[in-house]
């Protein structure tokens, strides 16, 4: 659709070329004529064959042969467009008024070259980058049989390389216009049609209506669109619909980046005014996953800006990313975290700001309630000043941040939970959870790295949990303490029966991506529990050692850590059957623990300065 409209628009400027040669006989002023064109326009001109002109008529004609265009002024030299044979007509009396208007346009063997830099400079333009411009002559008949198009688009991405073809009845007919092209979109097959009203019936003060169907690896686009002044593309309105089975195959139609999602539905408005357009209604849809809102995008000021308001009834991870699309790459065994680059091209070319709000957000078997967000991004860096979000009947809120002007990308995370009940979270298997009680939680770390692996594998920071109260499974807490007699036999009838939780603790102090547990500390009823260890994000294990000190009387005491030990994705709970030892009475000489002073104290130590995101 892109690569069409711009050829009609730099089809008008070989018609201004045409109109100059109309005037004058222009075989015996060839040179007087290229040089009056190169004045006008700053474009090199070259006229390799001979010009006929048939001037004696209301409507007079000319056919140039061989003709080159190159490129205008604000980009490096090279063509725009090469015609073997341009033919065209115009009306003397529209002209007399300052309007052009055609009743015939034809060009035969043409190829163009058309090319747009990151700064939005093509050489499809008629006039200088910022003059504004003014529509295009009417075009009562057009035919470009198989024109060769060769396009690159640094501003929007697109690279295309096929054939287009203009099809249109004669002057007399009052049938649509026809165009049609194929070729290579950004490397995947794509072909393309555009059914527009009969250029007979097109008047200056009249919109102009046309269809579009677009369809490329799997995806298709298909809309109507309206151009409120014939034929000015920079004011377009336009309705759409797309599917297919990749939301990201979208950028094999229209060169905007998009997530990878399983099968989709897209549909949405556009209103084009300039270089400012304006995507409202858009609503998309992917397995049970949706999202809906407005998006602007602005192009005039160097950098895009774009802004948006978006909001989601459900937005489930299992709908996004490779792996729902059936891209992904396998994981090695065990591991969770992918090793796929973060896609940076967006933040580190485009500035903005995204406010997003979803019910209910599904990430993995966690579920999360009124989930707000507000992101910035601004030279690269990108900014979430305020996440928010309900699980577990608690709250989650905290800060991102996201460096992106150098490599690798720096991150930083400062994240608070309150009130989570542990009770509440997903698990295996019915009946009454291990853990139970209302956490407070803050995660502050900073990292660095291209993937969310990379990433993991080299945060720094602290992680600290708070369980002022709660419930822990007796048969657990027994385990931790190996009375074998009261555990197993707890174990054997599946015994369900809660113990009290006085206090617990948890704070892990992370370097280059491993957590080492500074305290850690379960206070129950019949046990205390102390435990030690690391967890290795960057390998994705763990290893901690869980011991319980009996606090009454115990028969037959086997003295032996609980291992924790495996994957994050596949962890295994264990005795360490090197170091056990059997006491056949333990007279429980563990206390309570001070949990008014370890609370006091780990809340003191909760206040780490804010990561920095350059920290490495």
């Amino acid at each position: 659709m892109a690569a069409i409209a711009l050829l009609c628009v730099v089809l008008a400027g070989i018609a201004a070329l045409a109109l100059v040669a109309a005037l004058i006989d222009a075989n015996h002023l060839r040179a007087p004529l290229l040089r009056f064109f190169v004045a006008r326009t700053g474009r090199e001109l070259r006229i390799d064959g001979p010009i006929h002109a048939h001037l004696a008529s209301f409507t007079p004609s000319i056919i140039a042969e061989r003709v080159q265009i190159g490129n205008p002024p604000w980009l490096p030299g090279g063509p725009t467009a090469d015609i073997g044979r341009l033919t065209v007509s115009f009306e003397l009396r529209p002209l007399l008024a300052g309007s052009i208007v055609m009743p015939r346009l034809e060009a035969d063997a043409a190829i163009l070259h058309l090319r747009r830099d990151a700064d939005g400079h093509s050489n499809w333009q008629l006039h200088p980058p910022g003059s504004g411009g003014s529509a295009g002559p009417l075009i009562r008949s057009l035919s470009i049989p198989d024109a060769r198009v060769a396009l690159d688009d640094e501003r929007r991405h697109l690279r295309f390389d096929g054939t287009v073809s203009v099809k249109d009845a004669a002057a007399v007919s009052a049938l649509p216009l026809r165009i049609e092209g194929s070729g290579q979109l950004n490397g995947r097959p794509v072909h393309f049609e555009i059914d527009g009203q009969a250029l007979t019936t097109v008047r200056r003060d009249r919109p102009y209506a046309f269809e579009f169907d677009e369809r490329s690896s799997g995806s298709q686009l298909h809309g109507h669109g309206l151009l409120p002044r014939p034929f000015d593309f920079s004011v377009l309105d336009a309705t759409f619909v797309a599917m297919g089975e990749d939301l990201k195959d979208m950028y094999f139609l229209t060169g905007l980046a998009a997530p990878d999602t399983g099968a989709y539905r897209l549909a949405g408005r556009l209103a084009r005014r300039g270089r400012h357009f304006q995507y409202t209604d858009l609503a998309v849809s992917s397995g049970e996953s949706d999202l809906g809102g407005t998006l602007s995008i602005e192009t005039s000021a160097g950098r895009p800006r774009l802004e948006a308001q978006l909001s989601s009834q459900l937005l489930r991870a299992a709908d996004l990313g490779a792996r729902a699309a059936g891209r992904a790459p396998a994981l090695p065994s065990g591991k969770l975290l992918p090793d796929t680059a973060l896609p940076l091209g967006g933040i580190r070319r485009d500035d903005g700001v995204i406010d997003f709000h979803a019910q209910r957000l599904e990430l993995g078997r966690m579920s999360f309630a009124a989930v707000a967000a507000r992101a910035t991004f601004d030279h690269a860096v990108l900014s979430v000043a305020s996440l928010s979000a309900g699980v577990a009947d608690g709250r989650l809120g905290g800060q991102l941040r996201f460096d992106a002007t150098h490599d690798p990308p720096a991150a930083a995370l400062d994240l608070r939970i309150v009130d989570l009940h542990l009770g509440l979270l997903p698990r295996k298997g019915a009946g009454p959870p291990p853990l139970d009680g209302l956490l407070q939680a803050r995660i502050a770390l900073s990292a660095h790295g291209d993937s969310l692996h990379e990433l993991a594998a080299h945060a720094s920071g602290e992680i600290t949990a708070l369980l002022p109260q709660g419930a822990i499974r007796a048969s657990f807490a027994e385990l931790t303490g190996m009375d074998l007699a009261r555990s197993l036999g707890m174990l054997l009838r599946r015994d369900k029966k809660e113990t009290p939780i006085r206090c617990g603790i948890a704070q892990f102090q992370d370097h280059d991506g491993t957590l080492t547990a500074q305290n850690l500390v379960i206070d129950s009823d019949p046990v205390l529990i102390t435990g030690s260890g690391r967890i290795d994000l960057g390998a994705e294990t763990f290893d901690l050692a869980l011991r319980g000190q009996p606090k009454r009387l115990r028969l037959l005491r086997l003295h032996s850590p609980v291992l924790v030990r495996g994957t994050l994705a596949h962890p295994t709970v264990g005795i360490d059957a090197h170091r056990t030892s059997l006491t056949l009475i333990d007279r429980g000489a563990a206390t309570d623990a001070d949990c008014a002073a370890l609370l006091a104290q780990a809340q003191a130590q909760d206040t780490p300065a804010r990561p920095s995101p350059r920290a490495h």
